[in-house]
């Protein structure tokens, strides 16, 4: 299922429901069809990101090895995916005027 996120200052982005999930989880919040993250509680969510990011396992020689020998791409670690959103966030955040992010998804997930 694909979540959309839309930010009053910076876009739109676009991600799967499943690497959302773990994203919104560490920033305490519920994987509901629609949510917001306020201006102020952005500084919070960008840290537990950071400290999410921190603990998150790289992808290893082994997985780039099998994904190769099989012919498939290359996995994308959760840290990768992250950053994109952690952008999300900082740009909302150095807006002069109050900022929000919205979601919207199909359903719950």
């Amino acid at each position: 299922m694909l979540v959309t996120f839309r930010s009053s200052e910076a876009g739109e982005m676009l991600m799967m429901a499943d690497v959302a999930r773990p994203l919104l989880k560490a920033i305490g919040k519920s994987c509901t069809a629609k949510g917001v993250i306020d201006k102020s509680e952005i500084p919070l969510a960008v840290e537990a990101l950071e400290k999410l990011i921190q603990r998150a396992p790289e992808i290893t020689k082994a997985e780039e090895t099998a994904a190769e020998e099989a012919g498939k791409p290359l996995p994308i670690s959760l840290r990768q995916r992250a950053w994109p959103f952690i952008r999300l966030l900082n740009r909302t955040r150095q807006a002069k005027k109050e900022g929000r992010i919205i979601w919207e998804a199909a359903a719950d997930f």
